[in-house]
């Protein structure tokens, strides 16, 4: 049983995932922050955090890429998150503005974007 069905069906597991937190209190952790595995999952660790170390191991995800692979709602993600930031077994990288001068983004560029996502 995969884990979107398990959650629909038994919402008392989200709550046990959790540890029974509600919401992150100031998180920090916007969707498109960057997670990086710092640590190896280790025997008896919960198997939550475990699939998000596996997951980061090779390349940084997004938050919102992580709640989407493990199928968990994004709050649920970010708890567990915070639990593996605050013990240093992941680091957050927030994505970082543009430091070039703003500019007019050229038209043709953006009729091709346009055109690149009703594709999609």
């Amino acid at each position: 049983m995969n884990r979107r069905r398990l959650a629909e069906e038994n919402p008392d597991r989200l709550y046990t995932v959790t540890g029974g937190r509600a919401q992150a209190d100031d998180d920090g952790l916007d969707l498109v922050a960057l997670i990086v595995a710092e640590d190896e999952p280790v025997p008896g660790m919960q198997s939550e955090h475990a699939a998000i170390l596996r997951l980061c191991r090779d390349h940084p995800m997004a938050v919102v890429e992580l709640a989407s692979r493990l199928r968990m709602p994004v709050g649920v993600v970010k708890i567990l998150l915070l639990d593996l930031r605050d013990t240093g077994r992941v680091t957050v990288r927030h994505p970082s503005s543009a430091t070039a001068p703003a500019r007019r983004a050229d038209q043709e560029t953006l009729k091709q974007v346009l055109l690149g996502l009703e594709k999609l």
